[in-house]
């Protein structure tokens, strides 16, 4: 451990922090210290993208205007990292997963658990969570799989409307839209994440399996309170889109993670304005890290996150900013606002490089290309800035495949980082 420490300091000049630890030598407890490099990684959700025609077959990467995006490839080094097994759904929890080090083949339970542990819920062995959407349905068609990004208070509202008429299951009020189902005795069911089925009939796409028929009441008496709750006769006058239905997907039972500080022997912290992200961070015993103003959408205050990042290295060795953004721009297929969103990140970036001198990587966990507005499986660009050099000039989806790390698996990627 001295001696890459000692490497790092000759190769970047870096910041390191020095740490006393104990050892065992000849059954003699003996003190000494190590050098630990601190480290940012940034990852914007869905930034990977595919060649838009309207735009000269760029990305929208290669359009926006990012240079401290270009500067981190330009002085550091890049390459690919396929965060998604092909054995799994391409989720933002399988994918972060993948991201922080764990296999999700061997470790990945569901999305509702880790949402339950976000929100404090703590799970029973035969319980089964589920992430609840409220979701918009019209005609039997997904119209919205957010209802219009309804607030914390509207959501919070209607959970509690629907527990009084469904009190054998357990209902939890989100973040939003984001809520949460929890099945005592629960056995599983396949489910489809509602933003993947936009436009199509639900009739053949609900749950199904062994907690399908539950689910299913579940789906049935809650429309029965929604459609007509003040709160959505409220929002159709106020012309937005009614949280008419819910839609129950992704369930899981309570994982059982190594922690990150005993994988890697350095602690972290996260920061995320979703649920999930901040579950992921309970789980692995990483520090979840709220931010006022972070909402997990595209107004979420991106400086906040950023200064709150740089405060919370004074005591952690490694912090993990998570910024949703990119990706909720790409489902709703809208260019300008993802360009605009990386654009905001690459000031993040700007306030890292002057603030902050030791390692950073940047990265998306998942591609989330525009015009297909779901998530694919697909390779991401990743760079590494105070390691590494290679002879990328630009940060995109095509340099990287240039680059020196050529492409790696998941998990692969934090080890990558920290050696």
């Amino acid at each position: 451990m001295k001696v890459l420490c000692r490497l790092y300091t000759q190769r970047c000049q870096r910041s390191i922090i020095n740490r006393t630890v104990f050892f065992i030598e000849n059954s003699n407890v003996v003190q000494t210290s190590v050098d630990v490099m601190k480290y940012i990684i940034l990852l914007a959700d869905g930034m990977a993208d595919e060649p838009l025609p309207e735009y000269g077959n760029q990305t929208p990467i290669e359009i926006a205007c990012t240079p401290n995006f270009d500067r981190i490839a330009r002085e550091g080094a890049m390459g690919l990292v396929k965060t998604v097994p092909d054995s799994l759904e391409p989720a933002s929890d399988v994918a972060n997963l993948s991201v922080m080090g764990y296999d999700p083949e061997e470790n990945y339970t569901g999305r509702g658990p880790l949402e339950a542990l976000s929100i404090g819920v703590s799970l029973a062995d035969s319980d089964m969570a589920y992430r609840c959407n409220f979701v918009t349905i019209d005609n039997g068609t997904m119209i919205n799989s957010t209802a219009g990004h309804i607030s914390n208070e509207e959501g919070a509202e209607l959970i509690a409307a629907i527990s009084k008429v469904i009190p054998d299951v357990m209902f939890y009020p989100g973040v939003g839209y984001r809520n949460l189902l929890v099945l005592p005795d629960g056995k599983g069911a396949e489910t489809e994440p509602p933003h993947n089925i936009i436009g199509e009939k639900i009739r053949e796409l609900l749950p199904v399996g062994e907690d399908s028929t539950r689910l299913f009441e579940c789906i049935m008496k809650a429309h029965g309170v929604l459609k007509t709750h003040p709160v959505n006769k409220a929002r159709v006058e106020a012309g937005k889109v009614p949280a008419n239905w819910i839609w129950p997907w992704n369930g899981g039972k309570s994982p059982q993670l190594k922690p990150f500080s005993e994988m890697f022997g350095i602690h972290g912290g996260v920061i995320a304005g979703v649920d999930l992200l901040k579950g992921i961070a309970i789980a692995t015993g990483m520090k979840p890290i709220s931010v006022p103003g972070a909402t997990g959408y595209l107004d979420t205050d991106y400086m906040a996150k950023a200064r709150c990042a740089l405060d919370a290295l004074k005591e952690l060795d490694l912090v993990y900013v998570h910024v949703e953004a990119p990706d909720e721009a790409s489902h709703m297929g809208d260019v300008k606002e993802k360009i605009a969103a990386l654009e905001r990140i690459d000031e993040m970036l700007g306030l890292f490089l002057s603030k902050f001198d030791g390692c950073i990587a940047v990265l998306p966990d998942h591609p989330t290309p525009l015009l297909k507005r779901v998530h694919t499986s697909d390779p991401v660009p990743f760079a590494i800035y105070g390691k590494d050099v290679d002879e990328t000039n630009c940060f995109s989806e095509r340099e990287a495949a240039k680059g020196m790390y050529g492409e790696i698996e998941g998990p692969m990627f934090m080890r990558l980082l920290l050696t």
